[in-house]
């Protein structure tokens, strides 16, 4: 899939601008464990997986910028003098939200053209947005040579995400796409923003990812609350944010907040020692605990901090009632989208024919199954204006 999306991303600049573009491959994200913790400060466990946005990127001839989405044949064209939310902006904001961060940095670019498209499912929680981002901001710095560094990038991609389309997310997102590493997972510190690639070799078992294929509508605004309430209690607390905070410490104040905010805030505080004790459980060749780990995610995602739903929570009880199923879990910011499932090899096929099935009973309507690797992070592929090799950019 890879090369002949590839392929047809470069086809169609060429068709459309008679110049030949460098191309961006910028991947998508999984998220073992370590759900909401990002913008506490504190520990993920992401991964880049091999399913990809392909742009393909070049100096424009005219003054006027084109991005064309392959996926969704649609063109948007503007001045770069003009950059404003486009509305109903779906993907052209975190295009446009690139260039405008791009521009309050002082950096002065030129008219350009885009062709992107690619196979990261929209709305299943795998962070198509973020690479989307990415290989934007990473085509521009290599088209214009604007000397960014990826972590420099990053923060440009996180901006325009928060300022444009709305959504404070963490850096997770834009940190796993970027920085990935094949065959490795990411233990990133996001208060430093440094991460250490773990090495994970699953052996007997697999990830499979399955889509309910809804995205029920208050996922970005529940979003945005829990933020405000992690941010208010972290005030209570006098801490920085709830990556200081302990149960002790939670406790001390219960008085003073609603059960509600106390079982979010305390999720929050359980889940970053999980994901530490992920690490370990990777490191141990362990893939049993990691599954209780993950299980036990999915349990306070679901009743205390009451971002699953209905399709989530199904999916999740299917798997606990196969023993080759060792750990699932919803992923992504809630409401819908994907769970993640650690499943022995041998049953995987069993388990998504019964599991499709049940779901389709239950709901009247399909989920996607998708099975996953791990990945290298953005990188260009190949620039076809000078004769030189492929590379990643460290």
């Amino acid at each position: 899939m890879k090369n002949s999306l590839e392929y047809k991303i470069v086809s169609l600049f060429i068709d459309k601008f008679k110049t030949k573009p460098i191309v961006v491959f910028s991947p998508g994200r999984i998220n073992i464990i370590g759900e909401h913790t990002d913008y506490n400060e504190g520990f993920v466990f992401p991964g880049a997986i091999d399913k990809y946005i392909v742009a393909a990127i070049q100096k424009s001839k005219s003054e006027l910028c084109s991005i064309y989405a392959y996926n969704k044949d649609e063109t948007y064209q503007f001045h770069l003098n003009n950059i404003e939310k486009a509305p109903n902006g779906s993907w052209k904001n975190y295009v446009l939200g690139v260039i405008s961060e791009l521009q309050k940095k002082g950096i002065n670019l030129k008219p350009f053209n885009v062709v992107f498209g690619g196979d990261i499912p929209g709305g299943a929680g795998l962070s198509s947005s973020a690479a989307l981002e990415n290989g934007i901001v990473f085509g521009l710095n290599e088209v214009f040579q604007l000397g960014l560094t990826k972590r420099e990038m990053i923060f440009i991609s996180q901006k325009a995400e928060h300022n444009f389309v709305g959504v404070k997310c963490g850096i997770m997102d834009q940190y796993s796409s970027m920085f990935g590493k094949e065959n490795h997972l990411l233990f990133l510190d996001c208060r430093t923003v440094e991460a250490k690639p773990i090495y994970i070799d699953f052996k007997d078992f697999e990830l499979v990812l399955i889509n309910t294929n809804v995205k029920h509508s208050l996922s970005e605004s529940a979003y945005n609350e829990r933020r405000a309430t992690c941010e208010k209690v972290s005030s209570i607390l006098e801490k920085k944010s709830l990556r200081d905070a302990n149960e002790e410490d939670l406790l001390k104040i219960k008085d003073q907040i609603s059960e509600d905010d106390y079982q979010k805030a305390l999720y929050v505080i359980q889940e970053i020692e999980r994901t530490q004790k992920a690490v370990k459980a990777i490191e141990n060749e362990d893939i049993i605990e990691l599954g209780k780990l993950i299980y036990s995610s999915h349990n306070g995602l679901q009743h205390q901090y009451k971002v699953s739903c209905d399709e989530l929570d199904f999916l999740v009880d299917r798997a606990k009632e196969n023993s080759h199923v060792v750990g699932a879990r919803m992923m992504g910011g809630g409401f819908g989208g994907c769970t993640i499932n650690v499943i022995a090899k041998s049953e995987t096929k069993n388990f998504i024919t019964h599991v499709t099935e049940k779901y389709k009973e239950k709901f009247n309507k399909e989920c996607s199954v998708y099975l996953v690797n791990l990945s290298d992070g953005t990188h260009l592929v190949k620039h076809y204006n000078e004769n030189r090799p492929a590379k990643l950019y460290t």
